[in-house]
């Protein structure tokens, strides 16, 4: 899904001599190669075979490859990183568990020796959300506090969850079970998930929650610690979803450890994912995505409530769904710039990569338009 927007994106903006979309299905490769060639008008895509797991065979498939975006579930991206240095080909990944990143960032000193550059990520939250709040950030002489939100949703909601699954549902059940990265006081805090429900007025939604989940700040909470007070994240449902998930993770039901049944062993977590994944999967619904920063700080010598709004919905003409204009778009966006040779090499936390302004104005060149506002503000930044 992210992957093949990514790819049109690069086809359509990056001017790339070719792109190759490998997967474990050929026929999964074959029709986003088609797909993208199509919308684009020139066979700039061609599709692979490939298992991402295997390290021999990715790294042959690397070593002519320039920069590789990995779009695999999140637990996968170091395994693959470790192959891409090796082969010496820039990366970059949609990221998705702060622990994993870690991972990942600790190959720098052997990213530098190759001279590659890896950014993890790089999709929407986290990615896109973080490039907001350093937009806010950066509007400020002294920033105070940014809270950001973000969620993905039908545009005709079924209950009782209301929710459509637009990425893989693994990647859903970590953003609920672990806990959350922020910055509280100036200290970096680990926060439960599904948790602090507050309510939320978005202009093309109406009334709507927002609660805590993991992966959505990733690193930029220990990168911003000295430059802002508060940094946290939640993401956007319509109410009453987070009640509802939460008797999942009460009741065990996301836990990774094995238990029999009629004889046989299970992981609860692989049931769920299979159970609760195929079923959402089922349903058919366009969907639209919300995302809204706000920031206090001081500019001179007035205090200052920034806010930034984006509303995007599924794109009629590519069929692309929001979810995959924002995640895909904004993995094309840095993949083109360690193309273009202008970052420096080694393991980037996504925060040092690109500033606010430039990630922003890259964003809206896409069709995907910030709305910011200003005012006044004295009262307490939370």
């Amino acid at each position: 899904m992210q992957g093949t927007a990514a790819a049109y994106d690069l086809a359509k903006f990056a001017d790339p001599k070719d792109i190759i979309l490998a997967d474990s299905s050929l026929e999964q490769a074959s029709k986003s190669s088609e797909r993208v060639n199509r919308l684009i008008g020139t066979e700039v895509c061609h599709p692979c075979q490939l298992d991402a797991l295997n390290p021999t065979s990715l790294r042959k498939f690397l070593e002519p490859v320039d920069v590789l975006l990995s779009c695999v579930p999140y637990w996968m991206h170091p395994r693959i990183a470790k192959v891409a240095i090796e082969a010496k080909t820039h990366m970059c990944d949609l990221g998705g568990n702060t622990d994993v990143t870690r991972e990942t960032l600790a190959m720098d000193e052997a990213a530098k020796a190759a001279g590659v550059t890896l950014i993890p990520d790089t999709g929407l939250a986290p990615g896109l959300v973080n490039s907001v709040g350093l937009f806010l950030i950066e509007h400020f002489d002294v920033a105070e506090s940014v809270k950001l939100y973000c969620g993905v949703l039908p545009q005709h909601p079924k209950p009782p969850f209301n929710y459509k699954l637009t990425f893989n549902v693994e990647g859903l059940v970590t953003e609920y079970m672990y806990q959350a990265v922020a910055l509280r006081g100036g200290e970096v805090v680990l926060i439960d998930t599904l948790d602090e429900i507050e309510e939320l007025d978005i202009e093309q939604l109406g009334h709507m929650e927002a609660f805590t989940t993991s992966g959505g700040t990733s690193t930029a909470p220990y990168t911003l610690q000295g430059r802002v007070r508060d940094y946290q994240y939640k993401t956007i449902r319509w109410p009453g979803h987070c009640e509802r998930m939460r008797i999942f993770k009460d009741f065990g039901f996301w836990s990774d450890e094995p238990v029999e049944v009629r004889g046989e062993c299970v992981r609860p977590r692989d049931v769920f994912c299979k159970v609760f994944g195929d079923s959402l999967g089922q349903i058919k619904d366009l969907d639209q995505c919300a995302i809204r920063g706000i920031g206090v700080g001081t500019r001179g010598e007035e205090r200052v409530r920034l806010q930034v709004d984006i509303f995007d919905r599924q794109c009629e003409e590519t069929g692309f769904t929001s979810m995959e204009r924002t995640t895909g778009f904004s993995m094309a966006i840095h993949a083109e710039a360690i193309a273009s040779g202008k970052l420096p090499t080694g393991c980037l936390r996504y925060e040092t990569a690109l500033t606010g302004k430039d990630f922003c104005a890259q964003i809206q060149r896409r069709g995907i338009h910030l709305k910011v506002s200003e005012e006044a503000w004295s009262a307490d930044a939370f």
